[in-house]
């Protein structure tokens, strides 16, 4: 069973000529002033390893750090939408997760929109590129930062606990679900390691039957149940699992949603789901976001952002 379904909106271009990329990238950024549309419709038309042997040719061909020129080119939010393309995916989401922990605070929030969504080999990848990348295990990294549930949810998922082989077990999931049932609503108290263990190691077609029982044992959903049940950052992160196996698309297209509602935009949630999701899934993200809001999320994001940076993640989101 393939995790993702996969419908991405940004492949790998046919007749791909890195060295010709090269030519004009590098003649967009030479003398005064810089090409920035030449730029965008070239790099965010190409595939992460397209990007990558880019990077290796404009080298070979001028003596030239490509990634270096683009920083003394670029500037700004656009600037870090570019860079973000040119790393490979795991090293990104790498990188983000990095962001999320250093300095004084924990932005949990995009711990768990990364860990609890992935799969097992997408996370043994970024648990990879972290350590290539900063010298030391995302684990250690992780475990100074968070506690409590939510530090043992996230070091389960860590370590591949969710089985993604297994068939649907319809025995099983009537069992689960009143283990969940016995754990929560139907106790006195709230057994958070029953919600952490069943919903950080069940694939997420089993988890869907589960929350199907649970609803017949409870007349309550799952996600009514987690919300009354659970707090703070355990009770986003088994959310998050729980909308991400009944509609991972939905998930996504509500968190881009939430990032351009009201007064500002998120603009680095934005990035991020855009970025990491365009080669993947964002075609569903972006039926499903137009299904559910009546709304373009191209015309959402022209509205909400603005200049090189809007055009560059349109040019990532495709037609409108």
């Amino acid at each position: 069973m393939d995790f993702y379904f996969y419908e991405p909106t940004v492949v790998p271009t046919d007749g791909f000529d890195a060295s010709s990329d090269a030519k004009a990238l590098r003649k967009a950024m030479k003398g005064i002033g810089t090409d920035e549309d030449a730029i965008i419709s070239i790099l965010s038309q190409r595939a992460f390893f397209q990007r990558q042997e880019i990077i290796q040719v404009y080298k070979s061909d001028f003596g030239r750090d490509l990634i270096k020129d683009l920083k003394d080119e670029l500037g700004g939010k656009f600037e870090k939408l570019i860079l973000a393309l040119m790393e490979t995916p795991y090293s990104y989401l790498a990188t983000e997760l990095h962001r999320a922990m250093k300095g004084i605070g924990t932005n949990e929030d995009v711990l768990t929109e990364i860990l609890c969504t992935r799969s097992n080999q997408d996370i043994h990848g970024i648990i990879t590129a972290y350590q290539e990348k900063f010298g030391q295990s995302l684990e250690d990294a992780i475990g100074n930062e968070v506690s409590g549930h939510y530090k043992r949810l996230l070091v389960m998922l860590l370590n591949g606990a969710r089985n993604e082989t297994a068939g649907v077990d319809m025995d099983a999931a009537v069992a689960s679900a009143q283990l969940l049932f016995d754990a929560g609503e139907g106790s006195f108290g709230t057994d958070e390691e029953v919600f952490t263990s069943l919903l950080s190691h069940h694939s997420f077609p089993q988890l869907q039957v589960i929350f199907d029982e649970y609803r017949k044992i409870s007349g309550k959903t799952i996600e009514q149940a987690v919300k009354a049940e659970l707090s703070g950052d355990i009770e986003t992160a088994i959310l998050t699992i729980v909308k991400c196996a009944n509609n991972r698309n939905r998930y996504y297209a509500v968190k881009l949603e939430e990032a351009m509602k009201g007064t500002g935009t998120d603009e680095e949630t934005l990035m991020r789901i855009i970025v990491s999701r365009c080669e993947i899934d964002l075609g569903g993200i972006k039926r499903e976001y137009q299904d559910f809001y009546g709304k373009t999320l191209y015309d959402s994001v022209k509205k909400e952002t603005s200049g090189d940076f809007k055009n560059a993640l349109l040019a990532l989101i495709g037609d409108a």
